[in-house]
């Protein structure tokens, strides 16, 4: 009786009932039963009979699962694998549905696929999240038709999987594999021309093509008798703070996230590669009052302790204090550190009323503030007016446009680093900044 209740009817089995019936309905008006609807009647009976023994005989017919990763990864495509394998003894007809997370919001997930006897087949496709937190998968279903096609049985494997979505590790793996390959300019870093030799020394080598001949030891290359140099790094343990507004200004979405994930997002990525440049990664987050402080470190768990941090970060609904972070920062950076303040400003009066802060934050650290662009604002500056009433709107545009480039300007006036970004290139302009001001000896 278990089993029944994973039969179902396939349309053809439908319409061969809905003829049989109109058969016998036609036999009664005609007068008398005919031979012909008990035929088709009995025949019908047989190949359901059939279909039953076919899908049914075989206890383990199917087997299956969905693979999930761990954690997904927030903004990014995150691929799920549905493994099918088939034990029947014919070729089947599979129809898949998985029950994804509902904050997806899909109902297409429908794979209609041949399986044959013996063999194997993997599903592939994928989901990208927009928000952090648990995600809750329902189970694969698989409705399974025989050749005759009457019946289907249905299958359900890895019911009730539990899966947290973190900031975007994939992002943060991608940069470093091309941090470590020195391959940053393909996404579009810079290349920084080093100003002065604000590097420690690390040791002596022998003289290969491509060495600055500047950094020629003369006192090592006549006691070894060939050229010897002197092979400098980067200055290493700076402190490197991310600063996260988690406030109203920061709900604004694009793309599906907010501007708050994509802080969190470029966050993460800039803490690993300063962790890989051998500086310290730090985390600050704030609103009206401090929220979550992570002290600066490079140790092995530092990586891991920031995920987990960001991954329990919320907007709130209220205004950023940043008197409070000036404060807290006083209390707990000590050391002349690099602060990169994500947030955002839609006025020049907003700005105006924290520059004070923000001023005595650049005075004791190096301070690089990081706002955003009004992507909306900026395609409907560049789409043409064909009315008055579009005219207006394409004037207001650009008002807050300009006020954006003005925040950005007076900032720099005070000799505050300023990042002016779109939301999709926060993350590159962001390193960009960081190995700039590593280049210059800012830090």
């Amino acid at each position: 009786m278990r089993q029944l209740k994973n039969l179902y009817l396939n349309n053809r089995l439908f319409m061969a009932i809905v003829g049989v019936v109109l058969c016998f309905i036609l036999s009664f008006i005609i007068g008398g039963f005919l031979i012909v609807p008990k035929i088709l009647f009995f025949a019908l009976l047989a190949f359901v009979l059939a279909d039953t023994l076919l899908l049914f005989r075989t206890r383990r017919g199917l087997h299956g699962y969905r693979f999930t990763p761990e954690k997904l990864s927030n903004g990014d495509e995150n691929e799920i694998r549905i493994y099918l394998e088939n034990f029947f003894p014919f070729k089947a007809s599979l129809e898949v549905i998985d029950e994804i997370p509902h904050q997806f919001q899909r109902r297409d997930l429908n794979f209609r696929i041949y399986l044959p006897i013996r063999e194997s087949k993997t599903i592939a496709y994928s989901l990208r999240p927009v928000k952090r937190g648990e995600y809750s998968f329902g189970a694969v279903n698989v409705l399974v038709s025989s050749p005759l096609g009457l019946l289907k049985r249905r299958f359900r494997f890895s019911q009730d999987a539990l899966v947290p979505v973190y900031p975007s590790y994939i992002q943060m793996r991608k940069y470093e594999l091309l941090a470590i390959s020195n391959r940053l300019t393909e996404t579009g870093i810079k290349k920084i021309r080093r100003i002065g030799q604000n590097m420690e020394f690390e040791l002596i080598k022998e003289y290969v093509q491509g060495d600055d001949i500047r950094t020629i030891n003369w006192k090592a290359t006549a006691r070894k008798s060939n050229l010897m140099v002197n092979h400098y790094q980067d200055e290493r343990s700076q402190q490197v703070y991310s600063l996260i507004d988690k406030s109203r200004v920061m709900q604004m979405p694009f793309n599906g996230l907010s501007l708050m994930d994509y802080a969190i997002n470029a966050s993460l990525v800039i803490s690993n590669i300063a962790i890989k440049k051998s500086d310290k990664a730090g985390l600050i987050t704030f609103q009206d009052t401090i929220g979550t402080t992570l002290a600066a470190s490079r140790s092995n768990r530092q990586m891991a302790q920031i995920q987990d941090v960001l991954y329990n970060q919320k907007t709130g609904y209220r205004e950023s204090d940043f008197s409070a972070l000036y404060g807290h920062i006083r209390r707990k950076i000590t050391q002349r550190s690099l602060l990169l303040l994500f947030t955002n400003f839609e006025s020049v009066y907003g700005m105006q009323r924290q520059l004070p802060f923000l001023r005595s934050l650049a005075r004791q650290h190096v301070l690089v503030v990081i706002f955003f662009e009004n992507t909306e604002m900026t395609s409907l500056i560049q789409e043409p007016a064909e009315n008055l009433k579009e005219i207006y709107y394409k004037a207001v545009a650009e008002k807050f446009a300009y006020d954006k480039k003005l925040i950005a300007r007076e900032l720099q006036k005070t000799g505050i680093q300023t990042i002016l970004t779109t939301p999709e290139r926060l993350t590159v302009n962001t390193i960009n900044k960081y190995l700039e001001l590593k280049s210059r000896g800012m830090i």
